[in-house]
């Protein structure tokens, strides 16, 4: 490979020599010199496909030592290079050539990118699963063993990772001296290797052996837990859920129990944080008895915590921390020992806090049952609910159908209405825009006749509105809404009051009547469609406005695939075309693209056509190639190359032969 890679190596090179073959790894080196890294990122995208035309022998004995030998690029090339080589055993020879992937990825272990490393690290754990045990031993842990005792943290936090995928097919002695290994990182001075070692902790007390989880494991999570460093701390606390699952009873209480008590009330915020972030894994690992007995108090410190993050954090966990509870007792415990800290939370300082519980704490209901929600939780829901805090009344409103499974939302209804309707009229259009998602959902859990009474005026006012991001959603809404009440709801409801706006004096509204009309459409079917919207759409193609006209053009061409044929010749065809000869220039740009969609929709249903007429073929509409308008027009908009008198005669009408 040495002399592949010599300054006569190239393209021109190897094709001068005779042998074609060589061909491939040359085009490879030249691009891996290129000074473009695209092309050298391309080139390392390409080594399957140039290992393959190589061969095994080859790939082994010339690229890999090459690739070895460059890793020095920039870091996406680097990246690349590591995640093809964790795919790369099929190509020099299978399991029993394995290992000959192990240099070029040890030297991109040691890289100072992280992201490259952590990629070298996962595709060397993925190769070491195709080891055997001997070879595993042969080759695989004296990397490992170099990694660990490299003169740079790079190697060393590299080498955190690959213990527990080497530990378990060792032998005895092997095992002993990994161990050592793992202990010396443990303790290591630089920070980051001891942060490595402390993320891995409990996937390597995974694997151990039980005697050595509680003789050597146990021992350094206590001392990573103690570190100086709160970023050793807080990862110590995530090893300390896969340690507490492999442990009794007793050997939790008299090992891990004091060290978690500490991190529980740490004098790092972070600590804490991790620890409420982990506290329902930590409640399952430890078991029930120790977390009536320890954690509850402990959970109750973090609600009450100086820190909102913490407070926040622990408010997440409230819900999963009830359900989670013995089922004997458990509403016992929720109420004495969890609830008084949930209602101080409802008036926290912080609305991150209060956010937080609002997005859990109607879950509740479900677990205290019907009296104790209307006596104790309700009082809560409807503070929540009055919160200056949009979020926090969202989240409630969100998760209203926990609470209308136990008590029924009538029980709801005096105070819930007050809270929609102030978030609808709220002057951010970002919540009046997050309640109208919510809306759908609300309609669900009340019901037809509650969201008739109360709520329906409210979608209609929302169709109004000065935003039109709220106007959109609006419509939208209204699908959502027919689909989830139906047609005749819609018809006797909806469609109504969506046509009375046709007449609007305010011309946006107009538009918004086709917007519903567009949206609604498709959700009513093709007999409300033709009975009571096309009239409508097609009385307003009279519209003095031309952005109303030119709209009405858009909607005849997006209901025309649920209307009759009928209803397009008679009543469509007419409208369309006199659209076609609008004096402004969008309006019968708009007109001709309905016309040529529409046409082409009866062509497809083979509709007869006049002797003398022949229908346009789809997609030689020559109007969709427009032209600036010349000196003295006006530059803002496109006019169609053919009048439309040419374009009516082009396309066709297919009356019925009579």
């Amino acid at each position: 490979m040495a002399g592949a890679a010599g300054p006569g190596t190239g393209p021109g090179a190897a094709r001068g020599d005779g042998d074609d073959s060589l061909y491939p790894i040359a085009v490879l080196i030249d691009e891996l010199r290129n000074e473009d890294v695209q092309l050298r990122l391309n080139s390392i995208k390409k080594l399957s496909t140039i290992a393959l035309a190589l061969g095994v022998e080859r790939t082994r004995t010339e690229l890999l030592p090459f690739l070895t030998d460059t890793i020095y690029d920039e870091d996406e090339v680097l990246l690349a290079l590591a995640e093809q080589l964790g795919n790369f055993t099929g190509l020099v020879g299978g399991p029993d050539f394995a290992h000959c992937l192990l240099p070029p990825l040890e030297s991109l272990a040691t890289v100072e990118e992280t992201v490259v490393r952590d990629k070298a690290v996962e595709s060397l754990r993925q190769i070491s699963q195709e080891h055997t045990p001997v070879a595993l031993e042969a080759h695989f842990v004296p990397l490992v063993k170099r990694l660990a005792s490299g003169d740079w943290f790079t190697s060393r936090t590299s080498a955190c990772g690959l213990f527990s995928v080497c530990y378990p097919r060792a032998s005895n002695a092997v095992k002993a001296e990994i161990r050592q290994h793992f202990r010396s990182l443990c303790s290591d001075d630089t920070p980051m290797v001891r942060r490595a070692a402390a993320s891995k902790l409990g996937e390597f007390a995974k694997v151990l052996e039980l005697d050595s989880v509680k003789s050597e494991i146990v021992p350094l999570f206590t001392n990573l837990a103690s570190d100086e460093q709160d970023s050793v701390r807080l990862l110590a606390v995530e090893a300390c859920v896969s340690i507490a699952q492999l442990l009794s009873q007793d050997d939790l209480e008299a090992l891990v129990m004091p060290t978690l008590r500490q991190a529980a009330e740490d004098k790092s915020w972070r600590v804490r944080y991790m620890v409420a972030d982990k506290f329902s894994e930590l409640q399952k690992a430890v078991g029930p008895k120790i977390t009536l007995n320890d954690l509850i108090p402990a959970f109750q410190n973090l609600l009450k915590d100086c820190e909102a993050e913490v407070r926040a954090a622990a408010a997440h966990k409230v819900k999963e921390l009830c359900e989670n509870l013995p089922t004997e007792g458990r509403e016992t415990i929720i109420m004495n020992q969890i609830l008084p800290f949930i209602k101080e939370l409802v008036s926290d300082t912080n609305q991150h806090v209060k956010s937080a519980l609002a997005s859990v704490i109607m879950g509740l209901s479900t677990i205290l049952g019907k009296e104790n929600t209307i006596e104790h939780l309700l009082p809560l829901f409807l503070a929540q609910l009055k919160d200056e805090c949009p979020e926090v009344r969202l989240n409630i409103i969100s998760n209203l159908d926990c609470v209308n499974e136990v008590i029924g939302i009538r029980q709801l209804s005096q105070s819930l209405l007050p809270a929609i309707v102030e978030l609808a009229e709220d002057a951010k259009w970002r919540v009046r825009l997050a309640i109208i998602e919510y809306m759908p959902l609300l309609a669900g859990q009340l019901g037809v006749e509650f969201f008739d009474e109360k709520l329906n005026s409210l979608c209609m006012a929302w169709l109004v509105d000065h935003v039109y991001a709220i106007r959109e959603a609006a419509t939208s809404n209204l699908m959502k809404l027919v689909q989830k009440f139906g047609t005749e709801w819609a018809q006797n409801t909806i469609v109504p009051k969506v046509l009375v706006m046709a007449n609007d004096p305010n011309y946006l509204h107009r538009m918004t009547t086709l917007f519903c009309i567009n949206a609604l459409s498709e959700a009513c079917g093709q007999e409300i469609t033709t009975k009571q919207m096309l009239p409508i759409v097609l009385k307003m193609a009279g519209d003095q406005v031309a952005n109303v006209r030119f709209n009405v053009a858009k909607s005849l061409q997006k209901i025309g695939p649920i209307l009759d044929t009928d209803a397009l010749q008679e009543e469509v065809k007419p409208v369309l075309q006199k659209l076609g000869q609008d004096e402004d220039m969008d309006v019968k740009y708009f007109a001709q693209e309905a016309i040529s969609a529409v046409a082409q929709r009866l062509t497809k249903l083979d509709f007869p056509v006049k002797d003398n007429e022949e229908p346009s073929a789809p997609g030689a509409d020559k109007n969709h190639f427009l032209r600036p308008r010349g000196p003295g027009e006006d530059t803002g908009k496109f006019v169609p190359l053919m009048s439309r008198h040419t374009e009516s005669e082009r396309l066709g009408w297919f009356p019925r032969r009579q």
